[in-house]
C-alpha cells in the first residue's frame, strides 16, 4: 500500500495510491484521525483491505505533502556506506570509519515534498545530493532491541538529503550544512513495509538533469536498519511517523573532479526499487 497526505482544494488529508488514483482516509476516518501520523499510532490495521475503498479522485488532482507532515524526529546517518566513507577521504575529509552509527539530526521544514522546490543557498555555490532509502516508524517505543526492531517499522520512502557542503564543513559539527529551508526534500509516498520484504535489495539511484550520478544496493550500508533503531531509539523514544535516512551511497557531488554542484534550473530525481521516484528542481529562494 503506498501511503499519501495531500492537499486537494486548499484542504489537507491524507490517504492511499491505488493505480494513480487516491482513497481520502482522512474522510473516511473523520473525526478519528487528522493526519497520516495519527493513523500510524493507532496502526495500519485500521485500515485492512484498501480496495475495499472507493477512490475520491486522480492522484494527478492532488498537490502530494511530505508523506509525514508532523514527524517528531528526523535521525540521519552519515558516512554510512564504505565507498562513501573513502570518497569522503579522497575529497580531504578524512575520517575514521564510524565504530557506531554517526547521528544528525534534520529539522522538518528543511524538507519539501515531492514536487516542490529546493531551495538554492544564495550563500553557497556547494549544494550537494545525497539520495537515500528512509524508514517510517509505525510503532513508536523505548529501547528497542534489533531483534524487535522491524516490528516498528511501517514502511519505506525515499529522502535527498541535500547538503550545503561549505557550511557542513564549517567545524566538525555538520549540523548547519544539513538545515537550511528547503534543502532536502522527502516521498513521494511510504510503501508498506508488507510490499517490501527486503530493504537491502533495493536500488538506489541519484540523478542530476537525467545523469545517473549514485547507483548501489542498499545492502552495502554499513549500519544496518535494525541496529540503526536500537541505537536512536537509546537515545529517545522512537514515536509513530519519526523518519530515520539510512546515509547514502558513493557518487556525491562535492567528491567528483571537478565537483557538481546543484544549481538553479537543474533537476534532482532520486528513484528506489518498489517505492518510486522523488524529484524536484532546483530555483533562487522565494521569500
Amino acid at each position: 500500500m503506498k501511503l499519501i497526505s495531500f492537499e486537494k482544494a486548499g484542504k489537507a488529508s491524507f490517504g492511499a495510491v491505488v493505480e494513480e488514483r487516491v482513497v481520502d482516509l482522512g474522510r473516511h476516518f473523520a473525526g478519528r484521525f487528522a493526519t497520516l501520523r495519527d493513523l500510524l499510532a493507532a496502526g495500519l490495521g485500521e485500515v485492512g483491505d484498501i480496495t475495499r475503498y472507493a477512490t475520491d479522485c486522480a492522484l494527478a488532482d492532488v498537490k502530494l505533502l511530505k508523506p509525514v507532515t508532523n514527524p517528531e524526529h528526523i535521525w540521519c546517518l552519515a558516512v554510512n556506506y564504505a565507498d562513501h566513507h573513502k570518497e569522503v577521504e579522497s575529497a580531504g575529509r578524512a575520517q575514521d570509519l564510524p565504530k557506531y552509527p554517526a547521528v544528525f539530526a534534520r529539522f522538518n521544514d528543511s524538507f519539501a515534498a515531492h514536487g516542490e522546490d529546493l531551495w538554492h543557498p544564495e550563500v553557497s555555490e556547494q549544494f550537494d545530493y545525497e539520495g537515500e532509502l528512509a524508514v517510517v516508524i509505525g510503532q513508536g517505543g523505548y529501547r528497542i532491541a534489533a531483534a524487535e526492531a522491524f516490528a516498528h517499522i511501517a514502511g519505506y520512502t525515499i529522502l535527498n538529503d541535500g547538503s550545503v557542503r561549505d557550511w557542513q564543513f564549517h567545524t566538525r559539527q555538520i549540523t548547519p550544512g544539513k538545515n537550511f529551508h528547503r534543502s532536502g526534500s522527502i516521498g513521494p509516498w511510504i510503501v508498506t513495509a508488507d510490499e517490501i520484504p527486503d530493504p537491502y535489495a533495493l536500488r538506489i539511484e541519484t540523478r542530476l538533469n537525467g545523469l545517473v550520478l549514485q547507483s548501489d544496493p542498499a545492502g552495502l550500508m554499513l549500519h544496518k536498519i535494525a541496529g540503526f533503531i536500537e541505537y536512536v531509539s537509546t537515545i529517545a523514544p522512537l514515536q509513530p511517523g519519526d523518519i530515520l535516512a539510512t546515509g547514502t551511497p558513493s557518487g556525491v557531488g562535492f567528491s567528483r573532479n571537478p565537483p557538481v554542484w546543484m544549481k538553479p534550473g537543474d533537476v534532482c530525481e532520486v528513484s528506489i526499487d518498489k517505492i518510486g521516484a522523488l524529484r524536484n528542481k532546483i530555483v533562487t529562494p522565494q521569500y
